[in-house]
């Protein structure tokens, strides 16, 4: 459980971190990667909100 929380919250600080780069450079490089990373993120809440769901139900 505490994996799935410092996995979201890493990915949404590395998106962040992305998107400023790309605000700063200018470099649709990283607009790609922070939206790859964001798209995962998403994944991952999902996951994890999965399991609780599924605790709950078992």
């Amino acid at each position: 459980m505490l994996l799935f929380r410092w996995t979201v919250l890493l990915l949404l600080i590395a998106a962040g971190v992305c998107f400023a780069f790309y605000v700063g450079t200018g470099q649709a490089r990283f607009r790609n990667w922070g939206v790859i990373i964001l798209k995962w993120t998403v994944i991952a809440a999902l996951g994890f909100f999965a399991v609780l769901v599924l605790e709950r139900l078992l």
